[in-house]
């Protein structure tokens, strides 16, 4: 019998070849099977007859095939299956793509079951590329269908059929971690009955109680597992730092901070003086001068003889971060140094060596600073900038090279409380709620693709003053496939500089680059060698460049509105008016809600509480790619009262079985639930 962590090629119809393409999604063992949810569903349970086919409808039709299947060679790599079906209320001609065997499978005089989008009008019914299953043989029509989302040489059918292998090899051995007395408490479904529903629902009802048990497990572990790391760090003890007169610091800067960033000092130096250490998190909208907070956490460390490293998840960002603070802080005697990956090899040495010889106060870089080879005479903090771009494991290598430092992780993603319950249930957190005085709103304008000329005109206006643009295309995903972002990017770039900005400098960037590629091409915009750049969402969190006052989004209803936010952070950084403009053709009501709430504030956590209210989660880090910790299944957009259930049947749990002794199975998933996702925590 397969155990759940059997490599999943050496389960029963799937192979070698079919696990390849099953790891391409990260699927690797029967577990990762199961669990891998579909992203939407089509109720294909109702059949219509032929006279009831509504045009642009999906719909499924029971019709005999009339006459033998005909072929046409359209052209390389184009034939066509065209076959006449009917029933008792007319006809209905089909059409299949690159589908020549079934000249042989569809045979006059037998009923098919036909399911996809109809067209043609009253007189003459079509259906292009349809599903077709035999009236004995259905596996895809005549019930609720899961979608998934997939890769290149995986279909849905091939997929579904995977998981249908994989949940009937561990039927019996699908362990219920959740207590039979919370589940009962709760109203929850048995695990089993919790898996087969979530991918081959018998009803709604089922589907929805499916979806219910599984959300509510995940909360679940997803609380013990934070208490427990949370719990970990309060029984740790340091020496609490001493008394410094900060004044010296408050001084030295060229500009009064405001009371929110006062504040945010006062609540991490209080952390660092208590004998515990400090796990915080500052959290706050683009440009409201966290790095401040950074700086003073740094000066009052180096006042105690502590070392100090600021890491950025980029080479562009640390440089940046460097040029801004050694020269406040190096006159007050805190001797700096800058780390990254392109650090020439004598200067790396002789930097590490005056790291370990404690002659380096404050080092600022990027993962250079975790490196073997790197050590520290004393680390007594740790700052990451930009959260959601590093995750625990990282933070943990850092904090590994000092004994217990205290750790501040600054994001500029303003997170909504319900949200920040569960995604930092282990660090304690402040929020800059202030922008600094003197900041130009962004102005803000949704508009449909039609004003591309009049937009294309702006810019060249505004380029001719001497600004830059940034023009940001999604990540288009089509028939569920991963989207192939370096091919739409590139594309792009290139139609804008050959048809619409010839006498302009157009570069581009994406995910799909090396490092190195990606700050090279934002360290030449920066620089101003390039007019306009068109990028993924890869610029979401990059470098100051305060010459760039346009932001233009396409199909900015693809994106969700905390992330919107953080594209336009990008502009209004210099002393210009910056624009944002969200260009959609998307006409319900909803999408154009949304946009509007958009144009009407730049108040980064009145954005965040409207996108949960609006979306929910799913978006909050762009489809999921920063992920919501762990949450594979549970939205907090709808299930903000099963998070409230979950949190507290956890509490509980732990209150009357704090090591969970009596409850093993529970105690080791929420171990492998923190361990799988510490990437994309905190």
């Amino acid at each position: 019998m397969a155990e759940l962590t059997t490599d999943i090629q050496y389960l029963k119809g799937i192979g070698p070849q079919r696990a390849k393409a099953l790891g391409k999604l990260g699927i690797a063992t029967l577990r990762d099977l199961i669990s891998w949810f579909p992203r939407r569903y089509e109720d294909r349970r109702e059949t219509r007859r032929i006279a009831d086919l509504v045009p642009g409808e999906s719909a499924c039709v029971a019709a005999m095939v009339a006459a033998p299947p005909t072929t046409a060679h359209i052209r390389k790599g184009m034939d066509l299956v065209k076959v006449r079906a009917v029933d008792e209320t007319g006809v209905l001609d089909v059409t299949f793509f690159n589908q020549l065997w079934l000249k042989n499978d569809l045979v006059a005089g037998e009923t098919y079951y036909f399911y996809g989008k109809a067209e043609g009008n009253l007189l003459r019914r079509t259906m292009a590329g349809p599903i077709v299953e035999r009236e004995d043989r259905r596996e895809v029509t005549g019930r609720i269908v899961p979608i998934y989302p997939l890769t290149a040489g995986l279909s849905q059918l091939v997929l579904s059929r995977s998981i249908r292998q994989g949940l009937d090899q561990c039927a019996d051995i699908l362990p219920d971690v959740l207590p039979d007395e919370v589940r009962r408490a709760h109203q929850l479904c048995r695990i089993g009955y919790a898996y087969e529903n979530i991918h081959f629902p018998e009803s709604e009802e089922a589907l929805s109680l499916a979806r219910r048990r599984l959300a509510f497990e995940e909360l679940f572990l997803f609380t013990i597992g934070l208490r427990q790391l949370r719990r970990r760090r309060e029984v740790l003890h340091v020496p609490p730092c001493g008394a410094v007169d900060m004044e010296v610091f408050y001084a030295a800067l060229p500009f009064s901070l405001t009371g929110a960033q006062r504040r945010c000092i006062d609540e991490a130096l209080a952390d660092m003086s208590s004998g515990t250490p400090m796990n915080r998190l500052c959290q706050g909208d683009v440009g409201s001068g966290k790095t401040m907070v950074a700086a003073a956490c740094a000066y009052f460390a180096v006042k105690n003889r502590r070392q100090a490293a600021l890491m950025a998840p980029t080479e562009i960002l640390a440089q940046q971060h460097y040029g801004g603070l050694a020269p406040l802080l190096e006159p007050l005697g805190v001797r700096c140094a800058l780390l990254t990956g392109s650090t020439p090899a004598r200067a790396k040495r002789d930097i590490g060596a005056r790291l370990a010889a404690g002659e380096i106060d404050f080092i600022i870089g990027t993962h250079a600073l975790i490196t073997g080879s790197v050590e520290y005479a004393d680390l007594g903090l740790v700052i990451t900038d930009e959260q959601h771009r590093f995750g625990v494991a990282q933070r943990t290598a850092l904090a590994a090279k000092g004994l217990h430092p205290h750790t501040l992780v600054m994001s500029a993603t303003p997170i909504p409380r319900t949200l920040a319950l569960i995604l930092y249930g282990d660090l304690d957190v402040s929020v800059i709620d202030q922008l600094p005085p003197g900041r130009r709103p962004i102005e803000t304008y949704a508009v449909p693709g039609s004003y591309r000329p009049r937009i294309y005109a702006f810019l060249e206006k505004l380029i001719g003053q001497g600004r830059q643009a940034y023009i940001v295309c999604p990540m288009v995903e089509e028939n569920d496939e991963l989207p192939d972002e370096r091919k739409a990017v590139t594309e792009y770039a290139k139609q804008l500089q050959e048809q619409v900005f010839p006498r302009l400098r157009v570069s581009f960037v994406h995910g799909r680059m090396k490092p190195k590629e990606k700050d090279a091409v934002m360290a030449a915009f920066a620089a101003g060698e390039a007019d306009i750049l068109v990028s993924t969402t890869v610029i979401e969190v990059g470098v100051d460049v305060p010459n760039a006052a346009v932001m233009v989004i396409e199909n900015a209803e693809r994106f969700g509105l905390s992330q919107l936010h953080q594209l336009r952070g990008r502009v209004g950084r210099g002393g210009h008016q910056s624009y944002c403009i969200l260009i959609s053709d998307n006409q319900s009501e909803e999408t154009r809600a949304r946009l509007r709430v958009m144009t009407r504030t730049t108040d980064g956590f009145r954005i965040a509480e409207e996108d949960l209210r609006l979306r929910g989660p799913g978006d909050f880090f762009g489809q999921r790619q920063h992920g919501l910790p762990g949450l594979k299944i549970a939205d907090l957009g709808i299930d903000t009262a099963l998070l409230r259930e979950a949190q507290e049947a956890a509490e509980d749990l732990l209150s009357r079985d704090p090591g969970l002794i009596a409850h093993p199975a529970t105690a080791e998933r929420a171990a492998v639930l923190l361990r799988q996702n510490e990437d994309s925590m905190n």
